[in-house]
This record gives C-alpha cells, structure tokens and sequence, in this order.
C-alpha cells in the first residue's frame, strides 16, 4: 500500500469533484460537515486523499450527477438569500406566522431538498413519493398549529417551491441540456414530488 503522506495521492478541491461527479460546493459542505477527510496547503488551499475519496464512493454508492447536485444547492442558496428579505417580510402569510413556525419551515426547507435528492436519484420511483406525503403533513400541522388559513399555506409552500423549479431553469440555460428527453423527464420528476407534497397539504388541512 502507498504511504498515504505521499502528495501524489492528495488532489485538489476542484479534482476531487471531478473524481467523486458532483459539484466543488458539494465537496467543499461534505469537508466542512466532517464526512470527506481533508488537510489544507500553506496557501490554505483543501487537499482530499485518493484513497479517501475511494472509500466515500463505496461507501455511498451512485453519487449523484452533477447537474442534481447544482439544482439543489442553487435552490438552498436562493432559499437562504430570500430570508429577511423585503419581499419575504412584507408578505402577509409570511407576517402571519411566528417565529418558532418560520425557524421550523426553514428547517423543513432543507428537509424538503434532501428529500427530492434521494427521489431523485433512487429514479423517481412511486415509493419515494411517501416522504413527499410525510412533507406536506408535517408543514401542514406546523401552520395549522400557527393559525394560517389554507391559502396562507399554500402562498408559503409556492414562494419556496418556485426556487426549485427556477433552479432547474436557471441551469438548464447556464449549461445546454444533454438531450431534451434528460431535461423534460428531470422537470417532470420535480414536479411530481412538489405536488405530492402540496396535495398532501390541502388533504391535511381538510381532514383537520
């Protein structure tokens, strides 16, 4: 076995995502939250180990495509800069909710993303849709719990949800789609999850 201290098996941030398919800002969020090993140069700059990067990959399986991974992380990002924004502030089923409400939605927010990853890349199968159901249901109780009306909900659940689906179309103009099947089978898989979600939104309300 090769002595691991030996630079030519450490690689930069850029070539690890290259090896690993996905996204540099999805290697970078694995080494900060401590699942990819890494050291830093004296320039500061992130170094990962082959062999490392060898074992995340049989330890994770198919790792995701790269197009998926910038959807998502483009998503969470436009997420993030929306908080404390004047649009989001002024609007009236955003002024409706207290603050334990809207610290939870945020969270569900990123539950909601991790969710539609995993549909995804299991290939957007009919089971997979049950935690679409398990979504809408737990954001449903949290307004419902609040005092938002149906309406108000569904405001919220289509400003979030319109990130996604604008995501999709930010990249699919940034990088020309490999084919037009790929992209329109991506977006209607996407869809098919939202709308899991908002139905099992309006069932929770009424059966409420």
């Amino acid at each position: 076995m090769a002595n691991r201290n030996d630079t030519s098996e450490w690689v930069s941030l850029r070539r690890a995502a290259e090896i690993l398919g996905v996204h540099p800002a999805t290697v970078r969020n694995w080494a900060d939250d401590g699942k990819l090993p890494y050291r830093r140069t004296a320039g500061k700059h992130r170094r990962f180990n082959l062999s490392d990067l060898t074992d995340y990959m049989d330890a994770q399986g198919d790792i995701q495509p790269i197009e998926l991974q910038v959807i998502i992380q483009n998503a969470l990002g436009q997420t993030r800069m929306q908080v404390g924004s004047e649009a989001l502030e002024t609007a009236p089923w955003y002024l409706a909710m207290s603050d334990e409400a809207k610290v939870r939605l945020r969270e569900q927010g990123r539950d909601v993303l991790e969710a539609l990853r995993r549909y995804l890349a299991a290939g957007a199968p009919d089971a997979g849709l049950a935690s679409a159901i398990t979504l809408g249901k737990d954001y449903a109780a949290c307004l419902i719990a609040d005092g938002l009306t149906l309406p108000q909900a569904m405001r919220g659940f289509y400003f979030f949800s319109d990130f996604v689906l604008n995501s999709i179309l930010t990249w699919s103009e940034l990088s020309p789609p490999k084919s037009s099947t790929e992209w329109s089978t991506l977006l209607r898989q996407v869809t098919t999850f939202m709308n899991a979600i908002q139905l099992s939104i309006v069932e929770y309300y009424e059966a409420g």
